[in-house]
């Protein structure tokens, strides 16, 4: 049964719809509109235990992330707070029944429901650190900045997670932040990255 979330309307949904993302785009800076895809928050003091206990490989330290074998991520925003985005290639669909299956039990773990709270963009290519650059204070270089990392920061003076979740070479962040900004954050970072002859695209 597919979730109704998977057809809830999205801050920028009403938006152009760009070109899909391909192997022309690999040379370029790309901004790509993530938030359909499923996600979902955990925290408490034995909100770790109760990850584990389902399956999920966790970070060692708050802001670090670990990837899991469907391609879903794991981020550690603190010791005892998680955030869960979903795998490209399924539409989070793992996210979202953890979301619908989840129950309030003895165990100190607190379901955050986060696909309408936060909006979830991607920012990629070589180029990708230089457009942040420009909006944030932090140094998010990949030699400063390793895959893996995150910062919760202020971005274009509103506040943002920002991932490092390059592989293999590629530059490439995923930001979160709260989805009244979403429009905000697209039109900020299409301005920032004009320079480049960056392009949004579309990658479901």
């Amino acid at each position: 049964m597919i979730s109704a979330l998977a057809f809830a309307r999205m801050p920028l949904d009403h938006l152009p719809e760009p070109p899909l993302l391909g192997p022309e785009h690999a040379e370029q800076t790309t901004l790509a509109d993530c938030s359909r895809v499923g996600r979902v928050g955990f925290r408490g003091r034995q909100a770790p235990v109760w990850l584990t206990a389902r399956g999920y490989r966790l970070p060692d330290r708050p802001n670090q992330t670990l990837w899991q074998d469907d391609g879903s991520l794991v981020v550690r925003l603190s010791a005892s707070e998680f955030l869960l985005l979903g795998a490209l290639a399924d539409g989070g669909a793992r996210m979202r029944q953890e979301e619908a299956d989840w129950q309030l039990g003895e165990q100190a773990c607190y379901l955050l429901p986060r696909q309408d709270t936060h909006a979830w963009l991607a920012l990629a290519g070589p180029h990708a650190h230089a457009v942040l650059a420009k909006l944030c204070g932090v140094n998010l270089s990949p030699a400063a900045f390793a895959p893996g990392c995150v910062a919760q920061t202020s971005v274009a003076r509103s506040n943002a997670i920002i991932i490092n979740t390059g592989l293999s070479g590629e530059t490439r962040y995923w930001l979160l932040m709260d989805s009244t900004a979403a429009c905000y954050f697209w039109g900020v970072l299409q301005d920032a990255m004009a320079e480049f002859a960056g392009q949004t695209v579309r990658i479901l």
